[in-house]
């Protein structure tokens, strides 16, 4: 699944989703953390890895990870 980054609070490193069926969904610290990025920006595109009850376990750079 993909999305865009539409918020990134680089204090708590936090933020939320817009994913390509519209729908906006939130991401914790410890999903940003296992990504191994160091930062997002806002409209940058990713790809998640969820956990089966929907939450945001992982996030990648399309592509790279």
């Amino acid at each position: 699944m993909q999305g865009t980054i539409a918020t990134f609070d680089q204090g708590t490193h936090t933020g939320t989703l817009l994913l390509d069926d519209g729908s906006e969904l939130a991401f914790e610290a410890e999903a940003f953390a296992r990504s191994g990025l160091r930062l997002l920006r806002l409209g940058q595109r990713v790809s998640i890895e969820a956990k089966p009850d929907g939450r945001i376990h992982r996030m990648l750079i399309p592509g790279i990870g």
